[in-house]
């Protein structure tokens, strides 16, 4: 029986070592990745972001609000961490790393939308933690989710089964690095892409939508709001233009802005909110209702840079909507 268990040891130890090996050496390499979600956390976990205005939000964040445009407008510095599919959440593990790892900002635009507050219980796009399970917060922050077992966290190598878009990646930086090149400017990305019929086969499938909310996502979001005005970061909600078919899907979102708004006047935070800008009405700036294209985004991103400039200049504290001052509707 002991020889058995030796001659086990011997040959399962070797295995075991060279998983171990291969893990790390996989790990490794997506963390030199300049493409993707993996470039904007190696920015973050790197201490690589270094701007003073940070953009945090959804898809709605990362595909409407151009950090080249801001800096060309403001000579400011600017990061755009946007996270695609994931709610407030995992927004907040973004900002709770880039604090740790980076130097604050002077400002941050928070991005929000009908899902801010609704946490689902599948990890969306798991792939991008594989390389970073074995940082604490994003550990924690995951296995709070559907996606990774026990196994993925603990053994060696078992967190890549089956993961043929990283272990591509990987292969790609290995065999070709010239590949490797940034395919965002900062976290941003632009689609060059017109209108589809997404909302129509969301209708189809049920006329009305009915918008979920997690309480402890909201605890979370009042802690965010409270600890950071208190570091003496500025903070801009900002709702970007969302088609008007898609607004009128929402069966309750009337009770999303609501909540928006007391966090607006409890905290005294300037709340931006395009939903009744003309861009809501036109499909050449979307690709679906939710989304802008790229040239709707750059639109966009000089309208909220010259609506801050002015409400920076004009100092406007009001809790009535201000009349043709202003593209937006600015919440106090």
């Amino acid at each position: 029986m002991r020889k058995f268990i030796l001659h086990t040891a011997i040959f399962v130890a070797p295995l075991v070592i060279l998983a171990f090996i291969t893990d790390r050496f996989i790990n490794y390499t997506l963390t030199t990745s300049k493409t993707g979600d993996y470039a904007v956390w190696n920015d973050i976990l790197e201490g690589d972001v270094d701007a003073d205005i940070v953009i945090y939000g959804s898809s709605r964040a990362w595909l409407h609000l151009n950090p080249k445009i801001i800096e060309d407008s403001t000579g400011v510095s600017t990061y755009n961490l946007g996270i695609d599919g994931h709610n407030f959440y995992m927004q907040y593990l973004r900002h709770d790393l880039l604090l740790k790892y980076n130097r604050p900002p002077a400002t941050i635009i928070l991005s929000l939308d009908n899902f801010t507050f609704d946490k689902k219980k599948e990890l969306y796009n798991s792939e991008q933690f594989l390389p970073y399970l074995d940082n604490k917060e994003i550990l924690d922050a995951t296995k709070t989710y559907f996606g990774f077992d026990y196994y993925d966290y603990r053994l060696p190598l078992i967190r890549y089964a089956g993961q043929k878009d990283a272990l591509k990646n990987a292969l790609k930086i290995i065999i070709k690095p010239s590949l490797n090149h940034i395919d965002r400017y900062k976290g941003y990305s632009g689609q060059e892409l017109v209108w589809n019929n997404d909302l129509d086969r969301a209708i189809a499938i049920q006329k009305k939508y009915v918008q979920h909310f997690d309480s402890a996502t909201i605890t979370l979001f009042d802690q965010f709001l409270r600890e950071t005005l208190a570091k003496k970061i500025e903070i801009i909600m900002v709702y970007s233009p969302e088609y008007i078919g898609g607004q009128q899907f929402v069966s309750n979102r009337k009770q999303v802005f609501s909540i928006y708004d007391s966090f607006s006047r409890k905290y005294k935070i300037p709340f931006f909110d395009y939903s009744d800008d003309s861009m809501s009405l036109n499909k050449d700036y979307f690709y679906n209702s939710q989304h802008l294209n790229s040239n709707g985004a750059n639109i966009f991103t000089r309208k909220v840079i010259h609506d801050i400039k002015d409400f920076r200049k004009e100092k406007l504290f009001k809790n009535q909507h201000p009349v043709g001052a202003y593209s937006s509707v600015i919440r106090n």
